[in-house]
C-alpha cells in the first residue's frame, strides 16, 4: 500500500503485492488495556476493562447479543464515539503501540488510517468517481492522473471496477445495494488505511451480495486488518481468523474462530453460539 502523502508526482501508484501475512503474523497492530467506556455522564458503563490484542492482516469478528458493547468498542478504535455527547473513557487503545486516547493525538490522521464501513450503504449524493475521489481531494491531492489512479485502484480492490468503469460519472445512488456497499468499501480503501472497521456491513444485503462482500474481505485481508461486527454466526465462521464474544459490556472470550465455535472455554460463549440466548 502507498500512503497518500507519499504519492508519486506522476500519479502512478506502485503497489507491493508481496504477501506480508507471514512476516506480520506475530505482530499486534491493535491492543486494548483495561479499556472502559461510559455513556450519560458515567451512568452507563458500556465497556468494562476490555483487554485484547489483534494481529495484523487478520479478520476479527465481534459477536454477541444486541447492546453487548461490540459496536461501541468498534467505534472506540477510530474514536467515532468522540462525536457522542456526555461520554468518557479510561484505559488504553493502542495502534502500533501508540495510545490513540493520549492528549494531542491527531484524530484526523487516525480516521485516515482506520477506515469505517457502516451497516447501511451510505454513498455520497454525487457520482461514483467523486465518491472515491472525495477523501483524497480532502487531503489536497489535485493531480488528475493521481486521482484517476486512486479511483481505479480502489474500485478494483473492492471488486467493483468492471461493474462501473463505464459509468463513473453517473450517480452512485443508481447502484444496487451490494454495489453501493462495495463502493463504500472502495471509498474507505481510497484513503489507504491500515485498518478497516465494519459494523454489520452485510445485514441489509441479500445472500448473493453478502457472499460477494465476504469473498472481498477475505481477499482484502492481505493488505488490511479487518474488524467486523456481525450477528451472523455463519458469517463469523466463514470469514474470520479470530472471534471476540462480548456480553453486557465485557469481553468474555477471544481466540481463534475455530476454537471459539468448537471448544469455547466459557459456558456463556457456548450458550450464545448454540442459540440458547441472544
Amino acid at each position: 500500500m502507498v500512503a497518500l502523502n507519499n504519492l508519486p508526482k506522476d500519479g502512478v501508484i506502485k503497489v507491493d503485492k508481496t504477501d506480508n501475512i507471514e512476516k506480520n503474523k506475530n505482530k499486534y497492530l491493535i491492543t486494548a488495556k483495561d479499556f472502559n467506556f461510559y455513556y450519560n455522564h458515567g451512568k452507563k458503563h458500556a465497556l468494562k476493562n476490555i483487554n485484547i490484542k489483534i494481529k495484523e492482516n487478520s479478520i476479527v469478528s465481534f459477536i454477541g447479543p444486541s447492546g453487548c458493547g461490540k459496536s461501541t468498542f468498534l467505534r472506540s478504535i477510530n474514536r467515532m464515539n468522540d462525536l457522542v455527547d456526555d461520554v468518557k473513557m479510561s484505559g488504553e487503545i493502542c495502534i502500533n503501540e501508540k495510545d490513540i486516547y493520549e492528549p494531542g493525538y491527531d484524530v484526523t490522521r487516525l480516521r485516515t488510517e482506520v477506515g469505517m464501513v457502516f451497516q447501511k450503504p451510505n454513498p455520497f449524493p454525487m457520482s461514483i468517481y467523486e465518491n472515491i475521489a472525495f477523501g483524497p481531494k480532502s487531503l489536497r491531492i489535485k493531480n488528475k492522473a493521481a486521482l484517476n489512479q486512486i479511483v481505479e485502484q480502489s474500485l478494483k480492490e473492492a471488486a467493483l471496477w468492471d461493474d462501473v468503469k463505464d459509468i463513473l460519472n453517473q450517480s452512485a445512488s443508481g447502484l444496487s445495494g451490494g454495489q453501493q456497499q462495495r463502493l463504500c468499501i472502495a471509498r474507505a480503501i481510497a484513503m489507504r488505511p491500515k485498518i478497516l472497521l465494519m459494523d454489520e456491513p452485510t445485514s441489509a444485503l441479500d445472500p448473493i451480495a453478502t457472499l460477494k462482500i465476504e469473498d472481498l474481505l477475505i481477499k482484502l485481508k492481505k493488505d488490511y486488518t479487518i474488524i467486523i461486527v456481525t450477528h451472523s454466526m455463519a458469517q463469523a465462521t466463514r470469514i474470520s481468523n479470530y472471534s471476540a464474544f462480548f456480553l453486557q459490556g465485557e469481553l468474555i472470550e477471544f481466540g481463534k474462530t475455530k476454537k471459539i465455535f468448537t471448544n469455547p472455554f466459557d459456558q456463556r460463549t457456548e450458550d450464545y453460539i448454540s442459540g440458547r440466548f441472544g
